[in-house]
């Protein structure tokens, strides 16, 4: 964030996916299926309609009636997946695989399993393969398009993830969380403008009953990275109406607030973010700036102060307390805060030096 106070610029910074797992993945004609097939269709519609319970407890029956039925362990891993319930799940995959070890919906659901759980290696392999065995097949699967994308996203090959989303995308053009990954694979790659278009695109896909919080707060980030505050200020608006006592949200509402001059607006924010942890040094060095910003020197400085003594290395708050102290006249003081803060390696530090200490 860049805040104007007294001569130069001080720098200050604040710093699950939903799991979606189609479980339709299979081609069914009910008109033609066999009496385990049926039950099995049955077993899926009740995972579509999230009666994750009633899908296993049936399922577990159809596996006593027909225990080399891999199709069934898929979809019971499937639904014990969506319950979050990964070690049961990871066994009906093994017992899948064992049974079939090269079927598209085994490798699929391992390659999203292991994701899932951070082995991310695993994850690769098992995706690879349903990818490539899919294109054998011309299986349409957006879903795994879209894993593989956040697999490369973790694995910092933006424009690869971008290139998987795509392919996602190809497949369901509105597939909202594709769409949304696109958006934060543009922030990470400090591309804000395109990032804003991603997610403006994500949100407006969104049902109304279903707002993409996720991406309205990275809207508001990338908005105040282009330095659109008031935009920023509008998308945390909506966002904190939601959750109100999220103290990132207040903190970085706060920070777009200061930079239009609203000082008092961000001291509200800040003391709702010190409520809520009244130990986090940013909040601190915010107000202290904000206060500043509204001529309040000294009680800015005490929070400048509590900020750094919170935080005994944080740069960006020895560089705002320097602003403060060449405002109250303290140039020996603001000076021995900015060495503080090169030494640190505060970019801006040594430009101020050079500036305003060397004579």
């Amino acid at each position: 964030m860049t805040i104007k106070l007294h001569k130069w610029l001080i720098f200050a910074v604040i710093c699950l996916f939903s799991l979606h797992i189609n479980a339709q993945d299979d081609n069914f004609d009910a008109d033609t299926l066999l009496p385990h097939e049926t039950e099995l269709y049955k077993n899926v519609k009740l995972i579509d309609s999230a009666r994750y319970k009633e899908a296993i407890a049936g399922l577990k029956k159809l596996i006593k009636e027909n225990p080399d039925y891999a199709p069934a362990y898929n979809k019971m891993a499937l639904a014990k997946i969506k319950m979050g319930n990964y070690k049961e799940a990871s066994r009906d995959l093994s017992k899948a695989a064992a049974l079939d070890s090269s079927n598209y919906e085994t490798l699929r659901l391992k390659g999203i399993f292991y994701y899932l759980n951070a082995q991310y290696k695993e994850s690769k392999r098992a995706i690879d393969s349903a990818i490539a065995k899919g294109k054998r097949q011309k299986i349409d699967d957006a879903e795994l398009f879209y894993y593989q994308a956040l697999l490369m996203f973790k694995g910092k090959s933006y424009k690869d993830a971008l290139t998987s989303c795509e392919a996602a995308l190809d497949q369901d053009y509105r597939f909202i969380k594709a769409i949304a990954l696109k958006g934060e694979i543009r922030f990470a790659m400090k591309d804000y403008n395109y990032a804003i278009s991603e997610l403006n695109d994500a949100i407006e896909k969104s049902p109304d009953d279903d707002p993409d919080y996720a991406s309205l707060k990275l809207l508001a980030k990338s908005k105040f990275e282009i330095k659109n505050y008031k935009g920023a200020i509008v998308d945390w608006n909506f966002y904190l109406e939601k959750f109100p006592k999220e103290e990132e949200a207040l903190i970085s509402r706060a920070s777009a607030k200061i930079n239009i001059n609203d000082n008092s607006g961000a001291i509200d924010d800040l003391e709702k973010a010190i409520k809520i942890n009244p130990k986090n040094a940013v909040s601190y060095n915010y107000r202290g700036i904000a206060k500043a910003g509204n001529g309040k020197y000294k009680e800015g400085l005490e929070d400048l102060n509590y900020s750094l003594k919170l935080k005994f290395d944080y740069a960006g708050a020895y560089v705002n307390r320097a602003a403060i102290k060449m405002e109250l006249k303290d140039k020996r003081g603001a000076c021995q805060d900015l060495e503080k803060a090169d030494r640190l390696g505060d970019a801006m530090a040594y430009k101020l030096i050079e500036r305003y200490c060397k004579h």
